[in-house]
């Protein structure tokens, strides 16, 4: 199997996606009412989840979205920005929320990539990829008494799924850098935001009322 290095995609990728992750998760928690502490733990958790949860399950740990700082940092400024700056934060929820779809499309590659290179198979690494984007999201509505968003349709953990499988796929084969990465981000990127913009989503079990 290829030892695709992570190391090969810029930290400022990264870090850019815990930031605006933790960005909508804090939109929650000020909507919500909470105070800033409240609010720097749902933006945590938002930007740091999925990835926590992937390094406990590959046993990889204590995790690097705990060790690293510059991690913490990032989603630290994210929900202090969001609860200073609110109402200028809300009139670019729009952006925000493209944005958050980068994100999504980013960590649910790495995430698969780590899998993969952790001795996963296909389907394992593919489920702990998508697990990676949409991770943190479930934990914020957990946290924040409502029902999940990845739940509730609007095409979230199927591009995510999707984007996750061929970077597993590409990497088992060993093939380039850009093959490995390109694809499954635009996949699941295109995927999200246009189901944002054009308010798709998925259709319920036929019979209810």
């Amino acid at each position: 199997m290829s030892t695709f290095d992570l190391g090969t995609v810029p930290a400022a990728f990264d870090l850019a996606g815990v930031f605006v992750f933790a960005v909508s998760g804090a939109l929650v928690a000020v909507r919500a009412r909470l105070d800033l502490f409240g609010t720097l733990v749902l933006a945590g958790a938002t930007g740091l989840g999925g990835g926590l949860l992937r390094d406990v399950l590959l046993g990889d740990v204590p995790p690097p979205g705990l060790v690293e700082w510059r991690y913490l940092v990032a989603a630290a400024l994210g929900g202090v920005a969001t609860f200073f700056f609110h109402p200028a934060v809300a009139r670019w929820e729009q952006l925000v929320l493209t944005l958050d779809a980068a994100g999504l499309a980013l960590f649910c590659v790495i995430g698969a990539l780590k899998a993969a290179n952790a001795g996963l198979d296909l389907v394992p690494a593919a489920l702990l990829g998508m697990i990676t984007g949409i991770g943190g999201g479930i934990a914020r509505d957990v946290l924040a008494n409502r029902v999940p968003v990845v739940l509730e349709g609007g095409w979230y953990a199927t591009p995510a799924l999707l984007g996750a499988t061929w970077a597993a796929f590409a990497q088992g084969e060993e093939w380039s850098t850009a093959a490995v990465l390109l694809p499954g981000i635009a996949v699941c990127f295109t995927w999200r935001a246009l189901a944002l913009h054009r308010d798709w989503s998925p259709r319920p079990a036929r019979g209810l009322r």
